[in-house]
């Protein structure tokens, strides 16, 4: 469940559903929800409005919970999900009849400060990962690192990318993580938080990564897993998930042909362009 405090600052931050006004005769495409999809839809965002002046999209973050409630609550016209809409949120909205449209595919990673990595911890086992987010592994010399303890990175639960990662390594989402020292909102909090430490493991879509903040590979069983293009495309990497759009019904007007911008050539080309795997 958000907090009551989040969900009302996004709603006032993203105003009424009914498009207005804002110069002259402009339309406004009210989108909100998941950090992760939120760079391919603000670049998106510029492009369409260049192409259709009386058209503006308002995006706006705060996580892909936040982009159901939204929807269902009709405060917005499309949401944005890095995951699957879960069944009791279905439930909270009986009368909802959210469609998804798929724009684009991202990978999760298991990440860890580039100090951790260059010292050796390039390979992690699955049951390392979830052995230090419950607290029972707390220093990197435990897992073949320097003598340091760990700083635990989760992210806030509703977020889509702790979903994913938490099925793979724990087998529920929703899993409980006592080892934790930190929880971050989005992707870019929990980059500075894992880049400014010299001994973090955290979880980061993929798109991210950069030199201060390094994915490791997960050995599961006898196998490694590398977080490739590749390994992505081909479905041999465990934790990728769809990049979606949601609507209450088919969408209509202008919010359809944002869609439908982004779900063309020149949409998926920004998909790409900002590290993700396109659909089309």
């Amino acid at each position: 469940m958000l907090p009551v405090s989040l969900l009302v600052a996004i709603v006032l931050s993203v105003g009424s559903l009914s498009p207005h006004d804002v110069h002259a005769r402009q339309t406004v495409i009210k989108v909100a929800g998941s950090s992760t999809v939120l760079p391919i839809v603000a670049r998106a965002a510029e492009a369409f409005s260049a192409r259709h002046p009386h058209m503006r999209v308002m995006v706006s973050p705060g996580g892909s919970g936040v982009g159901v409630k939204l929807v269902g609550h009709h405060l917005v016209h499309i949401g944005m999900v890095s995951r699957r809409i879960l069944d009791n949120e279905k439930a909270g909205f009986p009368q909802a009849d959210f469609h998804i449209h798929v724009i684009g595919r991202d990978a999760v990673a298991c990440v860890v400060s580039s100090e951790i990595h260059d010292a050796g911890v390039t390979i992690l086992s699955k049951e390392d990962i979830r052995r230090i987010y419950v607290g029972e592994v707390t220093n990197w010399r435990e897992v073949g690192g320097p003598d340091r303890d760990i700083v635990t990175v989760d992210k806030e639960a509703h977020r889509g990318t702790r979903h994913v990662f938490m099925e793979y390594i724990f087998g529920i989402s929703r899993a409980k993580t006592p080892g934790v020292d930190l929880v971050t909102g989005s992707n870019n909090e929990q980059l500075t938080k894992v880049a400014l430490s010299n001994a973090a493991i955290g979880m980061l879509s993929h798109a991210w990564l950069n030199t201060d903040v390094v994915g490791v590979g997960i050995r599961d069983g006898e196998t490694v897993l590398t977080l490739t293009d590749e390994h992505v495309q081909n479905g041999t990497y465990p934790m990728v998930r769809d990049l979606s759009l949601i609507t209450d019904g088919t969408p209509t007007g202008p919010a359809s042909k944002f869609i439908a911008f982004l779900l063309s050539p020149d949409g998926q080309r920004i998909v790409h362009e900002m590290g993700y795997v396109p659909v089309r």
